[in-house]
């Protein structure tokens, strides 16, 4: 089997490399590094299932040979990276998107498409059901990745309509572990980089908003068993960890974890910050077979350990 992966040298995509030739899959990784890392796929430069292209997917694309799946991963994900490059990550989930579909028209491969959380917005029904619309301001600050997100989710619909192709769409909720960047802006990595720097943690607002933490190695497993599993043409499954927290409760999750004396400091609240975010995952359950097994304290354990050896480098 062979799987094209955009986005490889992404945090997520980058582990979607590593699983997908763990189980004998033939990956081509595609990556332009805006905000992906040569430091993820390192180790992978050199193995004999696994070629390279440095390349920007908003261009036209086009792959020799057959290709059976292709997952389109590349987009900046975090808010620090989607408000310093606006039109790229809507140029990368639209034409991206176009061309990706395009390409999986045309080999007739099977096509899975990373979405968001981010397009249920602040969301008004709780916990979120992939049959909820969602409740998104589509000329906010957020909308540049929001927005693009549910066209890309309508493009995929619109080919699996009118040409058969066999797309699924997973919404991804928040996740964590190994191969973070730490200055992304996402809220684990900032707390546990300060807490183990003994800086303050900075909480945004009361501390009272809600998200729900799923560790890597739990969301690649979903991810791939929505990529293998037949019979799931045009489906829309959320993945992530109903395990719920208050950002206040994970700043001192994190200082007990990592045994830190470093202050809490609350700032104001940033513009369109959800108020709650959690997964319903019912539908994961029943069509793969799939719940997260990683507590968010063992999976943050684990985090650390992989994040003092980077911050030794």
């Amino acid at each position: 089997m062979r799987v094209l992966i955009t986005g490889c040298a992404g945090f997520i995509g980058s582990h979607l490399c590593d699983r997908f030739l763990k189980e004998g899959f033939e990956v081509i990784g595609i990556d332009n590094f805006i905000t992906g890392s040569p430091d993820n796929i390192a180790h992978l430069i050199g193995h004999p299932k696994f070629k390279f292209i440095h390349y920007n997917v908003v261009n036209y694309l086009y792959i020799d040979g057959p290709l059976d799946l292709i997952l389109h991963f590349a987009c900046p994900a975090s808010p620090v990276d989607y408000m310093n490059y606006p039109i790229h990550t809507m140029k990368v989930d639209s034409l991206g998107t176009l061309n990706t579909l395009e390409l999986a028209k045309l080999k007739s491969a099977r096509y899975v498409f990373a979405s968001s959380s981010e397009v249920y917005g602040d969301p008004q029904v709780h916990p979120q059901r992939e049959d909820y619309w969602g409740y998104v301001n589509p000329v906010g600050v957020r909308s540049v990745y929001s927005e693009a997100k549910r066209f890309s989710e309508a493009l995929c619909m619109a080919y699996w309509r009118e040409h058969k192709v066999d797309v699924r769409i997973a919404r991804i909720f928040n996740t964590y572990g190994e191969r973070m960047r730490m200055d992304d802006g996402r809220v684990i990595p900032t707390f546990l980089s300060k807490a183990l720097k003994g800086e303050p943690i900075p909480i945004y607002g009361d501390g009272s908003q809600t998200r729900s933490f799923c560790f890597i190695e739990d969301l690649v497993d979903g991810i791939f068993k929505l990529s293998i599993t037949d019979h799931l043409k045009g489906q829309v499954i959320n993945l992530g960890n109903p395990e719920e927290i208050s950002i206040l409760d994970l700043a001192k999750l994190v200082l007990e974890i990592t045994n830190s004396n470093s202050p809490i400091q609350m700032l104001k609240g940033r513009e369109e910050d959800p108020k709650r975010r959690c997964p319903d995952i019912r539908k994961a359950k029943e069509l793969l077979g799939w719940e997260p097994k990683t507590s968010l304290k063992d999976g943050l354990k684990k985090t650390v350990e992989w994040l003092k050896s980077y911050l030794r480098r």
